[in-house]
C-alpha cells in the first residue's frame, strides 16, 4: 500500500500504526518522527515563516486570506507521482494544513482513485477515533484497536493518579495557544487540562480556537487563574519559552508560567496528546516529573 499524508498529525498516525515503510509522500510540515520526510516525496508546501514574530505571522496570514490565497500548496506533479493508494487529508483548519477538498480535487483531476480519508476531530476522543480510522483505511485495523487501547489505559492511569488531589483541588489553567494577538485554548486543547485534573479557564472546549484581547486575559486572571500554559501552535519548547516570556511581561504576573512543546504535546491531533495530558498532569499535580524538553517553567531571567 502507498499512502500519502498531507498533515503532520497524519504523519504521526502512519508511524505510530507501524506504517512508515508504506509513506511515500508528506509535508514539508511533517517532522515527526525524525525521519518523517527522509526518502519521501514532499507534495505540501506553504508559508515561509522563518525569522518572523507571532505578531508578523498572524499579519502574513491574514493578508494571504484576504486575498483570496491559500496558505498551503499541493504539488500535483508530486502527488501524482507518488501513485497513491490512500491519502490523508483534514477538514479542520485552513491555517494548519491543506484547506478541505483540495486532495479530492486533485484526485478527480489526475485520475487518481485513492482512498481520500479526512480527519476532523475536534475532542480528544475523535481524535482517538481518527487514529482507528486511519488504520481501518489503512488495512491494519487491528493496530489501531490496540494503540488507541493502549493510549486509553495511559490516560485511565492519569485520571487515577490525580483522582485525589483533584478531588481537593482542581488548578484553574489559562491556556494561551498564540500570543499577538492572544488566542484561547479551543477544539480538544481545553480537555487535555481537564483530562489532566485542572480546570481549563476561558477556552472553548470542541469549538474553534479564537482570538482575544489581553485586557480579557488579564480579566480571566484577576478572576482567579492558579497557572498558565503557553502552548503556540507550530513551536517546540524553545520557541514557547520566548513566548511565554512575553506572555508574563503582558500579564505582570507572578503565577507560574509554563511554555509548552505544542507541536509535540498539545496541537496535533495524533498520539501524542496523550502525551501531553500526562505532562500538564506532571505540570499541576506533581504527578511524574516535567521533561525539559517538553515544558519549562518561564522565570524572570528569561525575559
Amino acid at each position: 500500500m502507498r499512502i500519502v499524508s498531507l498533515l503532520p498529525s497524519a504523519t504521526e498516525i502512519v508511524f505510530a500504526l507501524g506504517l512508515g515503510d508504506q509513506l511515500v509522500g508528506v509535508t514539508f510540515e511533517c517532522d515527526h518522527p525524525f525521519e518523517a520526510r527522509s526518502g519521501r516525496s514532499v507534495v505540501v508546501g506553504g508559508l515561509e515563516t522563518d525569522g518572523l514574530d507571532p505578531g508578523e505571522i498572524d499579519a502574513l496570514v491574514r493578508a494571504e486570506l484576504a486575498a483570496g490565497r491559500e496558505l498551503y500548496h499541493l504539488d500535483r506533479d508530486r502527488f501524482a507521482a507518488c501513485v497513491p493508494d490512500v491519502v490523508l487529508t483534514q477538514d479542520l483548519c485552513r491555517v494548519c494544513a491543506l484547506p478541505s477538498g483540495t486532495a479530492d480535487e486533485a484526485a478527480r483531476e489526475l485520475g487518481c482513485d485513492a482512498d481520500v480519508v479526512t480527519l476532523d476531530p475536534h475532542t480528544l476522543d475523535e481524535v482517538l477515533d481518527s487514529i482507528v480510522t486511519v488504520a481501518d483505511h489503512c488495512g491494519v485495523a487491528e493496530r489501531g484497536h490496540e494503540l488507541v487501547a493502549a493510549l486509553n489505559e495511559r490516560l485511565a492511569a492519569v485520571a487515577a493518579a490525580v483522582a485525589g488531589p483533584a478531588a481537593r483541588h482542581r488548578p484553574r489553567a489559562l491556556i494561551v495557544e498564540w500570543v499577538d494577538p492572544p488566542f484561547l485554548a479551543g477544539h480538544w486543547v481545553p480537555e487535555l487540562v481537564t483530562r489532566a485534573g485542572g480546570t481549563a479557564v476561558l477556552a472553548a472546549p470542541g469549538a474553534r480556537s479564537t482570538a482575544t484581547s489581553w485586557d480579557e486575559v488579564r480579566g480571566a486572571v484577576d478572576q482567579g487563574v492558579d497557572i498558565v500554559l503557553v502552548a503556540p501552535c507550530g513551536y517546540d519548547v524553545d520557541g514557547a519559552v520566548i513566548q511565554a516570556a512575553e506572555v508574563r511581561r503582558r500579564l505582570g504576573t507572578d503565577l507560574p508560567v509554563w511554555a509548552i512543546d505544542a507541536n509535540g504535546l498539545v496541537v496535533r491531533p495524533g498520539p501524542r496528546l496523550v502525551d501531553g495530558v500526562e505532562t500538564v498532569a506532571a505540570i499541576l499535580h506533581g504527578i511524574g516529573t516535567v521533561d525539559p524538553s517538553r515544558a519549562r517553567l518561564v522565570s524572570d531571567d528569561m525575559n
